[in-house]
């Protein structure tokens, strides 16, 4: 393939290598960057590098990507509501529970398996864990996810996420009352110091700039129902955020506490992003699921 050349801005001196490669090539995963930069497929100023190696500025980074090995995934027949679709990409009504892509724990029964048995082709950029694959949803968070199935639709996409291009707003039920009924959440995203598994809000040093706005819709028996627009798309960003403002999703064990809830109450109500192929623009909305209407979600 051809290969790619970064060249890393003064801004962007001390970020680990891996961290910085996220946010330039949004399409790949941070697993599939490591492995390409312990394949030797990365270079710094013509040298091998570590995916912890720091970055000083002015650097220049070459990637260039093996060609896909096809995926040994098998398709499997897991129904599916597509809200869109046509010989480009398809976008999919994402229940809760259903993991994205398979990983070690879930190796059958994810998006993919179903895509690859509803889909003739999908783009084989996300490698062969994660062919289509251009953005994630939580395991336990429902609604809109966009799958490209050409590479064409898969790059053009991954820059409208990467450019902040693409409209994305979620329903959170969240616990208590809020003070305010809107507000901005603007500060750094980095992994906890102490728990792995866990984002939390760091230094800007150790982090990315990670925004979300939000509108208090209504006071509901339970908490609070908010609606959460991201100008930015950080790991967990809505999750922490909210558990910011002192008000964690309910049902987000990891944030918060799991209570009467059977997983976060977090929906990805709304996507809208230009259509590839000629810039129209595609804007799409996530039925509320039936836990948000038990629990008192009226929109």
């Amino acid at each position: 393939m051809i290969p790619r050349e970064i060249v890393v801005e003064k801004a962007d001196a001390g970020l680990r290598l891996d961290h910085f490669l996220m946010e330039k090539v949004p399409e790949l995963s941070r697993s599939r960057l490591q492995s390409l930069i312990k394949g030797g497929h990365l270079t710094v100023n013509g040298a091998q590098a570590k995916q912890n190696d720091k970055l000083r500025g002015d650097e220049r980074i070459v990637l260039t990507e093996p060609e896909v090995t096809p995926s040994t995934t098998v398709a499997e027949d897991i129904a599916l509501e597509v809200l869109y679709e046509d010989s480009d990409l398809i976008v999919i009504n994402k229940p809760a529970g259903l993991v994205v892509h398979p990983a070690v724990g879930h190796l059958s029964g994810t998006l993919v398996n179903a895509l690859l048995h509803h889909c003739e082709e999908l783009s084989g950029i996300g490698g062969v864990e994660r062919p289509g694959i251009v953005h994630r949803l939580d395991k336990e968070t429902s609604g809109c996810i966009v799958t490209a199935k050409n590479d064409l639709t898969h790059q053009s996409l991954a820059e409208q996420f990467a450019e902040r291009d693409v409209s994305k707003i979620y329903l959170a039920l969240a616990s208590g009352r809020f003070k305010k009924k809107d507000g901005v959440v603007e500060n750094h995203l980095g992994r906890h110091p102490a728990h792995r598994q866990k984002m939390a809000v760091v230094d800007p040093r150790k982090g990315r700039n990670a925004k979300t706005t939000w509108r208090v819709l209504a006071e509901l028996e339970c908490g609070t129902l908010v609606e959460c627009t991201l100008h930015t798309g950080r790991t967990h960003q809505v999750r922490v955020h909210l558990k910011h403002l002192g008000h964690p999703i309910l049902g987000d064990e990891v944030y918060g506490k799991r209570g009467d809830f059977q997983r976060q109450m977090l929906h990805a109500w709304k996507l809208g992003f230009a259509h590839p192929r000629d810039g129209c623009r595609l804007d799409f909305t996530a039925p509320i699921p039936a836990d948000f209407r038990a629990a008192g979600v009226e929109l």
